[in-house]
């Protein structure tokens, strides 16, 4: 099936994370979270599919403006050039995090339950609460474009992690 721009641009509008894991991205080891994702399938009432499994991020990296400069500037002209040579030359101008994830399909399980989509998320946000796995996490989702949410979530996370990350490689001086 091919999707089109505006099935990926509804999918990142109606995508939220209902239960946000509690733990960052590790600065210094792989993090794995655990996922929940709830969708409607267009063509059932008062049906959910749960699909669950493992997004694994790898330990964030960060890109000094050589390395950046040298990997990333392949077929552009002199001006681009140019700036990576300043970049070079005020290291502090810039610090671009690396941050890899992994979609572990080996661990994905999917099943269909019978209820409205709110009574789901409700009861299974309940349960989650109530858990102590530190690396959950609950996204209400589109059931076609079901990896858009999960990237979504994981861009979710890279946002809320990279202050994290970057003030402790301060604390340690890798900055």
């Amino acid at each position: 099936m091919m999707f089109k721009e505006h099935d990926f641009q509804y999918a990142m509008e109606n995508t939220r994370v209902v239960v946000t894991p509690q733990s960052a991205i590790e600065t210094f080891g792989t993090t794995r979270f655990h996922f929940s994702l709830v969708s409607e399938p267009l063509d059932e009432v008062e049906t959910v599919r749960v699909r669950s499994g493992t997004i694994e991020a790898e330990r964030p990296r960060i890109l000094s403006p050589t390395h950046f400069s040298k990997v990333l500037l392949e077929g552009f002209g002199e001006e681009a050039r140019d700036f990576a040579d300043w970049l070079e030359a005020n290291p502090s101008a810039a610090r671009i995090l690396r941050y890899g994830f992994q979609f572990r399909k080996t661990d994905l399980s999917e099943k269909i339950l019978r209820e409205p989509f709110d009574e789901a998320i409700a009861r299974m946000e309940g349960e989650m609460k109530k858990g102590d796995d530190p690396f959950r996490a609950l996204i209400a989702g589109v059931d076609d474009v079901w990896e858009v949410c999960l990237l979504k979530f994981s861009m979710e996370m890279i946002q809320r992690s990279a202050g994290e990350n970057v003030a402790e490689w301060k604390r340690r001086g890798l900055t």
